[in-house]
């Protein structure tokens, strides 16, 4: 446990931005599933659109400190691929 008040302070910042970081870290996961389950229905305007709300938030996960931006670069790269894959087939 902390000893010094600056050590407590800290824990106590520590512990609100997990809680706010696990909220949006949620949402964010939960709309990269909203496209590939439209993904896998082969509903591909679904898909798009789904696609098109996900970029944003993901782009907002990466200047929040969620996640690094090369890992929002490469998992929109996927998904945009895969949802391009099923407007060809």
């Amino acid at each position: 446990m902390a000893n010094t008040a600056q050590a407590k302070k800290r824990a106590k910042q520590a512990e609100k931005s997990r809680i706010r970081n696990a909220g949006q870290r949620s949402k964010l996961r939960t709309f990269v599933k909203k496209v590939l389950a439209a993904v896998k229905s082969g509903d591909k305007e679904t898909a798009q659109t789904a696609y098109n709300i996900v970029v944003p938030i993901i782009d907002s996960a990466v200047n929040k400190g969620i996640i690094h931006k090369n890992k929002a670069s490469r998992g929109k790269s996927r998904l945009n691929a895969k949802v391009k894959a099923i407007a060809v087939a």
